[in-house]
């Protein structure tokens, strides 16, 4: 999955339920995407802090939530 591709799964679950924090909605996506996708998610969250063990939803989840906030502390015009 391309972050493009992630960034849309989000602002999709995001519309489906506006309720919810980012980090639930970040959950979510995890979940949707199924485990093959949450491991890649998880195994590129590990590379990126330079670890080695975690746990894999865990990491999947951080991993799309830093993703999109990195979108889009980029976007903003500061």
């Amino acid at each position: 999955m391309t972050v493009d591709e992630l960034v849309v799964e989000f602002a999709l679950v995001r519309i489906d339920h506006p309720g919810l924090d980012l980090e639930e909605i970040a959950a979510m996506v995890v979940r949707r995407v199924g485990p093959d996708q949450a491991l890649e998610f998880a195994a590129r969250n590990l590379a990126t802090r330079d670890e080695l063990r975690g746990g894999a939803f865990e990491s999947a989840v951080e991993y799309v939530l830093r993703t999109v906030l990195m979108l889009r502390d980029d976007a903003d015009p500061a």
